[in-house]
């Protein structure tokens, strides 16, 4: 694919079929896996369909950071029992969320995804409870990594929403080994190293991109590496082209 080799570029979710995106983009953010696990089989289908040079990252299962209360759960096919309605979510240490967890990590391993991403939604604010559930989470699935028993090579990337401090989250991200997922038209990352840039359009997802827009939007990206830029607006298709085709161009 054009462009340097450490900006990774796509859309998050799929704007055109598998067989004839994998022929623009070499990278795509996963968002079924948030609302819906698909089937192992699904997954298999799509990674031998992408080709082996094409990148997976993945969004985790709204069972881990969203309550059943949350609009999202619409978009759920299975039936929650009581219990599970409500321990779900907030990132709260129980059964129910690492059974989610667990269900997330197979479909890592099963796209060979090495970046998951964990979207906390406006409502998991800055309370002492949250920053507690969210230590003790990726505490535990960290030290299951040095266990052998999780994803000891895999990303973690959080993006925070709601009215958490930017010291607030560099602080938790350098504490619990965290990348700053981030529009960063709209919040400076707090991370460094490896950047991960959702852009969620300017004013709304209707926005589309300007080419001033994308040139500055390439000035920021070229401080990370690798830095992974994922388009989620209504134009996200033709923006993400429109930034490989800058980014791929040589110095005047």
């Amino acid at each position: 694919m054009p462009g340097p080799p450490t900006l990774k570029t796509g859309c998050c979710g799929f704007p055109l079929a598998l067989s004839r995106y994998a022929q623009v983009f070499s990278l795509v953010e996963v968002q079924q896996t948030f609302y819906q696990p698909p089937l192992p089989r699904t997954l298999e289908r799509w990674r031998a369909k992408a080709g082996p040079m094409f990148e997976f990252t993945l969004k985790a299962w709204q069972l881990i950071t969203h309550e059943a209360s949350s609009p999202t759960y619409r978009r759920l096919r299975e039936k929650l029992t009581e219990k599970e309605g409500r321990e779900a979510g907030a990132f709260r240490l129980n059964g129910t969320v690492m059974r989610a967890w667990e269900r997330t990590l197979e479909c890592a391993r099963t796209l060979n995804s090495r970046v998951i991403l964990f979207q906390a939604p406006p409502r998991f604010g800055p309370t002492e409870a949250n920053r507690s559930n969210l230590q003790a989470f990726f505490r535990e699935i960290r030290r299951a990594a040095r266990s052998g028993e999780g994803a000891e090579e895999t990303t973690f990337v959080w993006e925070p929403r709601g009215e958490w401090k930017p010291d607030e989250v560099k602080d938790l991200c350098r504490e619990l080994n965290l990348v700053h997922g981030v529009d960063p038209f709209k919040q400076k990352p707090m991370t460094s190293g490896l950047g991960y840039f959702r852009l969620h359009g300017r004013t709304g997802y209707r926005y589309a991109y300007s080419d001033p827009d994308l040139q500055e939007l390439l000035e920021v990206a070229r401080a990370y590496e690798p830095c992974y830029v994922l388009f989620n607006n209504v134009s996200m298709l033709e923006d993400a082209r429109r930034f490989v085709k800058l980014a791929s161009r040589k110095p005047a």
